[in-house]
């Protein structure tokens, strides 16, 4: 593997306090060249999911071989493995709690392996925070070069779970999930266009996104298509279909969060 001076962060860790600044410095000290890209450090705490998401949203959108280093872990201190996972393009560096699932069900070929290697930890290790003591350590010495097979040997256990898909609900209609609210309070929702084509095309058969007793019609192609505090569905940046408000939050007009059950039709179902 070529070596990248690029590593992504993505924690639960927020930035009022030291953490991640501290795993900068560790990372920096390690190899003053590094590239730090913050991808979000605003994760609902303890939240594996979210993070698996925000991931998954972003990781792709950087060069071949960049590291992308992930730390929501709740059970940090436990016997949990810390991971490297290579696929073609990229390295992820997490701990094994399911925070890369999204990255397995998404790359064709991927390699895991433990990582066993304590000489490149620092010493002494805190039970408290692997972020600084092993994960950031890790990604640096990758970031220099240094083999991946170094690191321990490839495991198949690793924990993954699989992600909500719609199911069907009857004639052309589909039950899916609210995945995720945004800062915004844009609600995305699993109905993905890589599953349903159809909302992609220029002439939408006859379409109906219902959550709670509130039904939308129409999809949407910019937040501008509604007045402002409409309620609009769209395919959005992530090619999942959201529930928006123009200048407002869906979530607040809609009161739903996460998990909100939503109901997509297509045709005459």
């Amino acid at each position: 593997m070529p070596p990248s001076s690029i590593i992504t962060l993505t924690t639960d860790f927020g930035v009022s306090d030291h953490f991640v600044g501290t795993m900068k410095g560790v990372i920096l000290s390690i190899n003053p060249a590094a590239r730090i890209i913050d991808i979000s450090h605003q994760v609902n705490s303890h939240d594996v999911f979210d993070a698996a998401f925000t991931l998954f949203q972003a990781y792709r959108y950087f060069p071949p071989d960049t590291i992308h280093m992930a730390v929501v872990d709740p059970g940090v201190g436990t016997a949990r493995r810390p991971v490297i996972a290579r696929s073609g393009r990229y390295t992820f560096v997490a701990p094994d709690n399911g925070v890369l699932s999204l990255i397995y069900e998404e790359e064709e070929s991927i390699e895991v392996r433990e990582i066993t290697a304590s000489h490149y930890f620092l010493s002494p290790m805190s039970h408290t925070f692997h972020g600084r003591d092993v994960f950031s350590p890790v990604a640096a010495w990758l970031s220099k070069g240094v083999e991946v097979a170094k690191f321990g040997d490839p495991v198949t256990d690793f924990v993954r779970f699989v992600s909500p898909k719609p199911k069907p609900a009857g004639d052309q209609r589909f039950q899916g999930v609210v995945l995720k609210v945004d800062k915004f309070g844009n609600l995305i929702t699993n109905f993905s266009a890589r599953q349903f084509p159809a909302l992609l095309q220029e002439n939408l058969p006859a379409f109906r996104l219902s959550i709670g007793q509130h039904h939308i019609e129409k999809l949407s192609v910019s937040f501008a298509d509604g007045q402002p505090g409409e309620l609009l569905a769209m395919v959005g940046s992530s090619g999942f279909v959201e529930i928006c408000a123009n200048r407002g939050s869906a979530a607040k007009l809609l009161q739903a969060n996460r998990g909100a059950e939503a109901i997509l039709t297509l045709g005459t179902g």
